[in-house]
């Protein structure tokens, strides 16, 4: 069984949120699918393994924090 989950960051404008996606995209490439509409980054994430859809969740929302702090995207 695969385990699916979205998550979605709302930024102030398409530019921010673009630059959330290139600076995030790369570390998780292959862990999850990311695109941009708008104002949004709109990631999915699916593994059978739950520890691993657990551990792709913490980091992604670990790494956008640091992209937030150190872009001032927010």
């Amino acid at each position: 069984m695969k385990i699916k989950t979205k998550i979605t960051f709302t930024y102030n404008n398409e530019k921010y949120a673009k630059i959330a996606y290139d600076s995030l995209y790369p570390d998780n490439e292959g862990f999850l699918d990311a695109h941009v509409d708008k104002n949004k980054l709109i990631c999915y994430i699916e593994n059978e393994k739950i520890t691993t859809v657990l551990n792709t969740i913490e980091d992604l929302i670990h790494c956008e924090k640091v992209v937030e702090m150190t872009s001032e995207i927010v």
